[in-house]
């Protein structure tokens, strides 16, 4: 019995809660999972898990096992990582998770810049709203807007992401200026969730005091090369993050409309699972991109 991959079975099992989850992570098959872990339990002459219909859960000695094993496995990795590193290469495989927006215009150019001065770190880069378990999805380093709750996760800020609002020349000439919040407050407008409260009412901030607007909703979507094209082709006025239209703006291609307001900007933050050993080619990359994002045009 390979006790490693026995342990790295068994641990991933738990993890997921169910020996499918684990097969998938693992990338092997799930006749080989169950294979380690029955070699496990035989290996340790204990009942490690207890299986259900719906889930797999550690037994209390398989708890014990499983709390005792995976910071003595994470570190083992790092070990051999860190002994890669001081040889002068990176390696392993980077997984990683980013909102849509800020993960394609920013996070994926610095990823690919990375992996050129390491060609032997891989990557999966998973773009997406919504809200991540780093843990149970197997994710190394997460960027999100909002500082994350929870013991199992370590939080580095990266800074304050600002929000403007913004329309394009031509709409303005053609629906006429917005020179007034009652005015804003009757144009149909395109968003994405995040630049709205739960609500659907803009927040907005003028001289540090905080402002909610109720506005019609025209279009909102998820997807940042969607909103910025909306408003480059004058389908209405918006709040967009000013990092995906600084070249729109500096070409006048959108303007700003009422620049004494900014929408509620989000914090961003750099989080890890902190259940896991930094691996080496983790830090490196948190490393690599942290000062390159704060010297991003938008993000404070």
């Amino acid at each position: 019995m390979d006790l490693s991959l026995a342990l790295r079975a068994f641990i991933r099992t738990v993890e997921k809660g169910s020996v499918t989850g684990a097969a998938r992570d693992l990338d092997i098959s799930q006749p080989a999972v169950t294979k380690h872990l029955r070699n496990l339990e035989r290996h340790v002459n204990a009942r490690l898990l207890e299986r259900s219909a719906r889930a797999v859960r550690p037994t209390a000695q398989g708890q014990a096992l499983f709390e005792a094993s995976r910071p003595a496995l994470a570190s083992i990795d790092a070990a051999l990582e860190g002994v890669r590193r001081d040889s002068g290469r990176l390696e392993g495989t980077l997984r990683l998770f980013a909102p849509a927006c800020i993960g394609a215009q920013c996070l994926h150019p610095l990823l690919i810049d990375f992996q050129r001065a390491h060609p032997g770190i891989a990557a999966d880069l998973v773009l997406d709203g919504r809200n991540v378990d780093l843990v149970y999805e197997n994710f190394d380093l997460a960027l999100r807007y909002g500082r994350p709750e929870g013991t199992d996760v370590v939080a580095r800020r990266v800074g304050t992401v600002r929000r403007l609002l913004v329309a394009s020349p031509g709409y303005l000439a053609d629906a006429g200026p917005i020179d007034t919040l009652e005015a804003l407050a009757t144009r149909p407008m395109v968003a994405t969730a995040g630049a709205l409260s739960e609500r659907d009412r803009l927040m907005l901030v003028k001289d540090g005091e905080s402002i909610e607007l109720a506005v019609p909703l025209l279009l909102r979507t998820n997807v940042g090369q969607v909103l910025v094209r909306s408003l480059k082709d004058g389908h209405g006025p918006g709040p967009v993050q000013k990092l995906l239209v600084a070249d729109e703006m500096a070409r006048g291609e959108l303007v700003r409309i009422l620049p004494d307001y900014e929408v509620k900007p989000s914090e961003l933050y750099l989080s890890f699972p902190s259940t896991r050993f930094l691996r080496p080619a983790v830090r490196a990359f948190a490393d690599f991109i942290v000062p390159r994002l704060k010297a991003v045009d938008g993000i404070d």
